[in-house]
């Protein structure tokens, strides 16, 4: 079974509820072990993939993620539109715990993360000044109107290397350049996902006004609270969207072919092992 339509689960999203379950299939990648194995089966009649980013019973730290692991393990079961879920912090007033949002941009601070497939003889550089699918977060918003679900678009997440939350300074700093989220997985996933030529969008799910307020810190208790909602709001979206998505993404969306001028390598340069490695990301270009 292959499935066009996959998603990644964040903190709290572990298990999609409406997938009817087909297979549960261990895949191995040239970059490690994923988080777990994909669950392959059927969403509101679509056929989908399902991953859970910290893997079942959340055993990884948001550091510890092989997030090359899970985006090839995905796309090497045939996925083509991938859907983010991720818990955040807010950075602004009107971004309440409990909101569901589709950030735009990110500023990443994270450090030593594995955010590439290339090196090791190929060399490429994606365009990346539009991270996320404006088609895909269409259809999200389309979707959320049908269950009057608000679903503001919104602009920046920034994204902290964690595992600790902000100190009240650092998210100050934040706000003041303007941001709108925090969180610490979507810009690593957004590099991957574009990498792999994947159409993608982030799900944020606001749990917490991180530590900009004189009166609240971040507890992880909170958080727990808020993200119960907050995944069920994300799981009825996610239904909600399936169909929208089961006849694939335009042929002129921008992600489909986004390795198309960034590979700079002359092929006969690349060593043989990483073309090898690498054939399912760049064998179309020639490689």
């Amino acid at each position: 079974m292959t499935a066009p339509l996959g998603i990644l689960g964040g903190s709290g999203l572990y298990a999609m509820p409406g997938v009817q379950v087909a297979e549960r299939r261990t895949v191995t990648t040239p970059f490690g072990e994923p988080s777990g194995p994909v669950v392959l089966g059927v969403l509101d009649g679509v056929p989908v993939a399902f991953l859970a980013r910290h893997g079942e019973g959340h055993r990884f730290t948001p550091s510890e993620v092989n997030y090359r692991a899970n985006v090839w393990a995905l796309k090497a079961v045939g996925v083509e539109i991938l859907l983010s879920v991720s818990a955040v912090g807010s950075l602004q007033p009107h971004l309440h715990p409990g909101t569901l949002c589709l950030p735009t941009q990110f500023i990443d601070r994270t450090h030593g993360r594995k955010a590439t497939f290339f090196g090791e003889g190929l060399v490429a550089h994606v365009g990346f000044a539009e991270p996320t699918s404006a088609w895909l977060r269409a259809k999200l918003e389309a979707a959320a109107g049908r269950l009057h679900l608000d679903l503001p678009t919104v602009g920046t997440y920034v994204n902290m290397e964690g595992p600790q939350f902000s100190t009240r300074a650092e998210s100050r700093l934040h706000q003041a350049w303007g941001a709108d989220l925090i969180g610490m997985t979507q810009a690593t996933e957004a590099k991957l996902a574009r990498e792999a030529e994947l159409v993608w969008a982030c799900i944020a799910l606001v749990t917490d006004f991180d530590a900009w307020k004189d009166d609240e810190a971040v507890e992880t208790h909170d958080v727990l609270a808020v993200m119960a909602a907050n995944v069920d709001k994300a799981q009825r979206l996610l239904t909600a969207v399936a169909s929208d998505l089961a006849g694939g993404a335009p042929a002129g969306e921008p992600a489909r072919n986004a390795l198309k001028f960034a590979l700079m390598t002359a092929p006969d340069h690349v060593p043989a092992a990483t073309r090898a490695k690498l054939a399912p990301l760049v064998a179309r270009y020639g490689y």
